[in-house]
């Protein structure tokens, strides 16, 4: 190689700037464990969410089911909603000790999680989200910048307007083009001539045939603009449990929701043909806190905070429970009336769910004081002040349970998720069954294909 290119090469190494290293402050130091978030990468982005880089530093090692080797740092990317209260991790990394990676990964679809009031969360929240010092010339480039996203946005929704119309427009010129124009519907369509009936002259023919070519351009214009506003329109479903954004079409409503179509480790499942051997019991340290309940237009949904389970090592904070009725899950192709989810979260970004299932009895006093603070309006919170609810007591006496790999019950449909299933059910009243069928007489996903996973069972 040229001389020179190695000079040139190097002269380049010189004056290129090199990475800002990071710059790591203490958030939170507690037994066991060390959290810590990066000044320097904090950085606002779209939407006026904010990314930031943070980490956890673990007393002790954490064996890595993926590598079976162990790692004693967790660094994460996360955008927060500050004025939402929650966040999204965007990448995760795993380091052995300081400067050794272990492995990283980028999370595909992001789940928003709310923050939990005094929780690790809401420290990191506190210190991405916390004003930084700007004059005024920022400040007034940001107020543009927004205005101009939002003339962009009026701009979209005029020009999907303007679309519909022209498909209608199409559509009707078609549909009186066919009404005027016999020779123009389909040959299949058309009465059968009789063998001694004479043909038209030409001048005739010629001009059926003009008719049929107009028409047929028409349709074809019709069908062009109809595949564009389907485009249009797919992006307005919103997913749901009937009607064009039912289960069946969540993989197509959205590019992040393609793993609710094309996944293998999808969930709920029939689960029967488990392997009966003895698992480790379920940990569960649940303690009475506060909460808060909103109707999310899909479910019942509480949020709290303070309780967690361990599992294999690994410990899981309870974020939030809702219910699906009926059952998702089928135990041996049997549903049940209901099903209460109790979704948690690892400080490596690993979800567990705990399935409850639910069937007509007595009346159950948590979900009635559930219930009793249910919210006038969907999508608002009820906050009861001095009140708080103690989730153990969903938990049956008997905790043996199964267990498989399989993904959310919604949209994105996420895999990589624990799913533990209790095998006792809990009750709760036809009362109370009644109430929630008000609200949503059907909010359960489809039974998802099995495929070759492992399932495992108390025995």
């Amino acid at each position: 190689m040229h001389p020179h290119f190695w000079l040139l090469a190097m002269c380049l190494v010189a004056i290129l700037p090199s990475p800002a290293a990071a710059t790591w402050q203490l958030v939170s130091a507690e037994p066991g464990r060390r959290v810590e978030i990066d000044r320097a990468s904090i950085r606002k982005v779209d939407n006026g969410k904010t990314e930031a880089h943070g980490r956890i530093i673990l007393e002790k090692p954490i064996v890595d089911p993926r590598t079976s080797s162990s790692y004693r740092i967790v660094e994460a990317i996360n955008r927060y909603d500050c004025a939402s209260r929650s966040y999204s991790t965007l990448k995760r990394s795993y380091f052995k000790d300081e400067g050794e990676l272990l492995r990283e990964e980028e999370v595909k679809v992001q789940i928003e999680m709310p923050v939990r009031t005094g929780m690790l969360d809401d420290k990191l929240l506190r210190e991405a989200c916390r004003p930084k010092p700007g004059n005024d010339a920022a400040m007034a480039a940001r107020k543009t910048a927004d205005q101009v996203s939002e003339a962009a946005g009026e701009l979209r929704k005029a020009n999907e307007a303007l679309i519909r119309k022209e498909v209608k427009r199409a559509n009707l010129q078609t549909l009186a083009a066919e009404k005027s124009s016999p020779e123009a519907a389909p040959a299949a369509l058309a009465k059968p001539v009789a063998r001694d009936h004479a043909a038209p002259p030409a001048p005739a023919l010629a001009g059926a045939a003009r008719r049929r070519h107009a028409a047929s351009r028409s349709a074809a214009s019709a069908i062009d603009h109809a595949d564009l506003l389907a485009a249009y329109a797919h992006a307005d479903i919103h997913w749901a449990y009937e009607g064009e954004g039912r289960p069946e079409n969540w993989g197509k409503l959205e590019p992040g929701y393609a793993l609710c179509a094309t996944g293998e480790r999808q969930s709920p499942i029939d689960i029967r043909d488990g392997f009966r051997v003895d698992l480790e019991p379920i940990r569960f340290t649940y303690r009475p806190s506060e909460f808060r309940v909103i109707d999310n237009g899909h479910t019942v949904q509480v949020e709290i905070g303070g309780s967690n389970l361990a599992l294999l090592g690994k410990t899981y904070d309870l974020v939030q429970f809702h219910f699906h009725r009926p059952s998702e899950e089928r135990i041996n192709g049997q549903g049940f009336d209901m099903v209460i989810h109790l979704v948690h979260k690892s400080e490596d970004g690993q979800l567990a769910v705990v399935a409850v299932l639910l069937e007509q009895g007595i009346e159950n006093p948590l979900i009635q004081t559930v219930w009793n603070n249910l919210p006038l309006e969907k999508n608002r919170y009820v906050a009861p002040p001095n009140q708080t609810i103690d989730v153990a007591q969903l938990l049956p006496e008997t905790r043996s349970y199964y267990t498989y790999m399989g993904s959310l019950t919604t949209p994105p449909c996420t895999e990589d998720v624990l799913w533990l299933v209790l095998k006792e059910t809990q009750k709760l009243s036809p009362e109370q069954l009644k109430i929630f069928s008000r609200l949503y007489p059907h909010n359960a996903r489809p039974v998802q294909p099995k495929f070759s996973r492992m399932i495992k069972e108390s025995r």
